[in-house]
């Protein structure tokens, strides 16, 4: 609980010590004179300390009023800066979320441009062993074309007509359904169709029945 400082005026104190002193000098000595001069003493130690506390009061005041506002100043900017923090952490969260959602997009990318890799060599592999096989049929054909002439086997030319025709046909379907290698085979076979043909055919004979040499 507070108390509240009453203060005397300094002329009021002044005024008591002098009439306590002056009386005291009226006095012919003794006791009371002696009290007299004793209670001046007391009054003005007393009124020093009161001097003192009084001051000491206001400048207590003074500084627990400057302490409230430096309090006061203090809580306003904890409050900003309590803000400032929390805008902090929801962008450094908003960040967060943004980073987790690009790692996840880049994850998927990257999944599918494996997933993708891994069919397009699953083609390419396909592709190389339809290329050898092709080959080793072409290989064959040669082969058996080398072999038919080394042998110089007598072909009607008409059946060598029917057999171009037949490989031009199944060329045409193939290229329709868009199977290349069987059509490059086709049109390879043909090809070699004609150059037996081409090679072996007798203007004579062919008017007669077609049969070559």
């Amino acid at each position: 609980m507070s108390a509240t400082v009453v203060s005397l005026p300094p002329s009021g104190i002044a005024e008591t010590l002098d009439f306590l002193r002056r009386l005291a000098s009226m006095m012919s000595g003794g006791r009371n004179a002696e009290m007299l001069l004793q209670a001046a003493a007391h009054i003005e130690t007393l009124g020093r300390r009161a001097l003192s506390a009084e001051q000491l009061f206001h400048a207590q005041q003074e500084e627990s009023a400057q302490n409230a506002a430096l309090r006061q100043v203090a809580e306003r900017a904890a409050g900003r800066l309590t803000v400032e923090v929390d805008g902090l952490k929801a962008e450094l969260l908003a960040h967060a979320r943004l980073a987790e959602a690009e790692h996840l997009r880049l994850a998927d990318e990257t999944q599918h441009l494996t997933d993708e890799a891994l069919r397009l060599n699953v083609l390419v592999e396909d592709g190389e062993a339809r290329l050898a096989r092709a080959n080793a049929e072409i290989d064959g054909l040669r082969s058996a074309l080398e072999a038919r002439d080394a042998a110089m086997v007598a072909v009607p030319i008409h059946t060598l007509r029917l057999a171009r025709a037949q490989f031009n046909h199944l060329a045409h379907g193939f290229a329709r359904s868009g199977d290349l290698i069987s059509q490059t085979i086709c049109e390879i076979g043909g090809s070699a169709i004609d150059q037996a043909i081409a090679g072996h055919e007798d203007p004579a004979a062919a008017d007669a029945d077609g049969v070559s040499p």
